[in-house]
This record gives C-alpha cells, structure tokens and sequence, in this order.
C-alpha cells in the first residue's frame, strides 16, 4: 500500500499537471454541474469539479484507493456531493448522465494506460449530448533519440551473468518498450506529431502512422521517444515532452532498435508504427539512410522490426491453451471456484459459503481460513 500512496504523492506533488487539470475544470465545469471523475485515485480531480460548482461528483476507481478518496472526501467536507464507485469504468452504471467525464489515465506514451477505451466508453454511456471530455483530444509525439543507459539494459543480457549464457533473452529485451526522462540533447531529430486522437469519437482498434525525420547532428541512434500532449479543454493543455517547459511529471516512452547505428547530420531515418492499444501490441519499423554526396540517392544503411509481440513472456503451457482445438476442463480449484459461485445466490451469508467450500474442498485447504480468503477473492471479483 505505501508504493501506492507514493504514487499518488508524485501525481499531487506535479504541479504543472494540477495546474493543467484545474484550469481545465473550471473552464468546463459549471455551477450545478454533474461530473464523473474515472480511475478517481485520490478524488483530486472530483474535489477540484466540486469547487468549480459541481453539484455531484461520481468517483470511480477499481482498486483500494477507493477509500483514500472517501476519506478525503469527507475531510474536505465535501462527501454529501461525491459518490464513490468501487468498480472499473467499464463495469460501472450511473444512475443519470453527467455534464464533464475527467480522466487522467494516460501512460508514458498516452494510450497504454486505457484512456481511449474508458473516454470512448464513457462518452457514449455517460455523457450528456454536447457535454465535455477532459481530455478531448491525445496527440503522439516520437523523435529518433540516443539513449546509451537503457540501450545498456538491452545489451546486458550479453554479458554472461555468473558465467551462464543469458543472449537467447535479449530479444524479449529489444522487443519491449521502457519509460525514461529525456533531455534534448539526446534528441537526434526534432520530433514529429505523429498521430493526433479525438477522444470524443471511437477510435480504431488499431493505426498506423509513418513519419521520416532528417537527423541534425552527429550521434548514435539508439530508439525512439516516444510522449503525449493532451489537450485538456479549449485552453489547458499538458504534456510529457522534454521539450515543454511546463511538462508534466511523467516519463517518457523509449522503442529500442536492433543495434545503435552512428549517423551524422544529413541523415534520415524513417519510422512506421502499428499500434494496437487494448492488446498492448507496438511494431516500430525503422529505416536509416545516407545520402553520401548531394545528388545521390539515399543509401540504406541499417533497418529494423521490432514488436512487443516478439517480447511478450508466455510458456507454452498457456499458449496450447489459447489454440481452437483445445477443450477445456475445470481444474479441481476451479471446481471450487464454481462452486462457490453457485453459492452466491444473495441467500446464503459469507460465513455459510466458507464452510460448505471448506468441507466440500478439504484436499485443497489446510485451514477454514484459507477456505476464506479463497471465496473472498471470488466475491470480491465476482459479486454485487
């Protein structure tokens, strides 16, 4: 829990991101407004509507953070205006539509947290017709960077650990994507707005963009950066970018290419990437070319393809589980898990379920309790 509550210091710590969010809220928000904050965390943003005039807040968070904003809720004495939702966005009914949605569920490279499935949800289940999204629109930013200590992360799968040979790893290493904070001196290029997503319409499940940047000085090209500007309301906008001078605290996104390729001022590297936010599947492909007099044709001098899917981590166990001609069957804990369910019928008191479960299951619990924190996680998961 204390890593947790370090988070969320970090977020009430950002003042360039309270400062966006608040300017952002008392330009949409008006008095008697209804409000629903997502993925709520501590409720700043819900206490922040509720004095910019809201007259009722819903607050929705999936975790345990919940009752962190209940708390301070109450201490702001603003509880009899807030309504707290301890269940994921996309699960979650209201009992009315509201003015404002205000969400901050954006990642080091803005989509990887969900912020386009829960917007798009929200704005089609909860919304009031003409009411406002906070943020209404994500713009993708990329630059060709040189990045000499996570390109070390990469290549320490070479070293031989203990003396044991560890390569076979660095392909799941150069296939993942990593967080970072740049300056601009890494930056080989300017970057380029790659792809800008209007919050307010369904996004596809899946796009592509493609951007050539002309490197402006000799260095080492390592990956690309990746980060997001969001444009919050008419006015507030935030950023990640290390070219913002009022940037938000977060890190940026890093895409590790193959090798590191020395380039010089004159250089271009072309970059492809196919994106598919809700399977957290990113493909860069990227391309290096130099011209070596004025009038040739750029010579390809490396190119690359890499994907998350190469550096996803699944045993082969859970892969032939996935395969269409499998035919599933209950393991004895998930007869137990069955079986607790079929319990839940809004009868039976909690007490009575452990103990059917417990007598029922023995060979899988050593004590009741352990029966109990078993069918705990099933109501808590599974039950109203």
């Amino acid at each position: 829990m204390s890593s947790v509550i370090h988070e969320h210091r970090t977020y009430l710590s950002d003042h360039p991101r309270l400062d966006a969010y608040n300017a952002a809220i008392q330009e949409a928000v008006r008095p008697g407004d209804v409000v629903l904050d997502l993925g709520c965390g501590t409720g700043i943003l819900g206490l922040l509507a509720c004095r910019a005039g809201a007259s009722r807040v819903y607050a929705v968070d999936s975790t345990g953070m919940i009752e962190v904003a209940r708390r301070l809720a109450r201490d702001n004495g603003m509880n009899d205006r807030i309504v707290h939702l301890n269940e994921p966005s996309l699960q979650a009914r209201l009992p009315e539509r509201v003015d404002v949605v205000v969400c901050d569920q954006m990642s080091s490279f803005g989509i990887g947290a969900g912020v386009i499935d829960y917007m798009t949800d929200a704005h089609e289940r909860f919304l009031k017709p003409g009411g406002i999204l906070i943020p209404r629109q994500l713009t993708l930013e990329v630059a060709p960077v040189e990045m000499n200590d996570l390109r070390a992360d990469v290549e320490f799968w070479g070293s031989a650990p203990a003396g044991f040979e560890f390569g076979s790893v660095r392909k799941l290493a150069v296939n993942n994507t990593y967080t970072a904070k740049y300056r601009d001196t890494q930056l080989l290029s300017s970057p380029l707005s790659a792809v800008t997503l209007d919050l307010s319409f369904r996004s596809p499940s899946a796009f592509t963009f493609a951007v050539s940047f002309d490197v402006r000085r000799t260095g080492t090209f390592e990956g690309i950066a990746g980060w997001f500007r969001a444009q919050l309301s008419s006015n507030a906008k935030m950023s990640n970018s290390p070219l913002d001078p009022h940037a938000i605290d977060r890190h940026a996104a890093f895409f590790p290419v193959e090798r590191a390729v020395a380039v010089r001022e004159g250089d271009v590297i072309d970059l492809e990437m196919h994106i598919i936010p809700r399977e957290s599947v990113t493909t860069w492909k990227t391309r290096v070319c130099r011209r070596n007099t004025a009038d040739a044709n750029p010579e390809e001098i490396a190119s690359f393809v890499n994907s998350t899917f190469n550096g996803m981590i699944v045993s082969r166990e859970h892969l032939a589980k996935t395969r269409p001609t499998f035919r599933p069957k209950l393991t004895r804990r998930g007869e137990a898990r069955a079986f607790a369910l079929a319990l839940c019928n809004g009868k039976r008191p909690l007490s009575e379920i452990e103990e059917s479960l417990f007598d029922e299951y023995r060979d899988l619990f050593v004590r009741r309790d352990d029966a109990g924190v078993f069918v705990s996680e099933v109501v808590s998961r599974h039950t109203e």
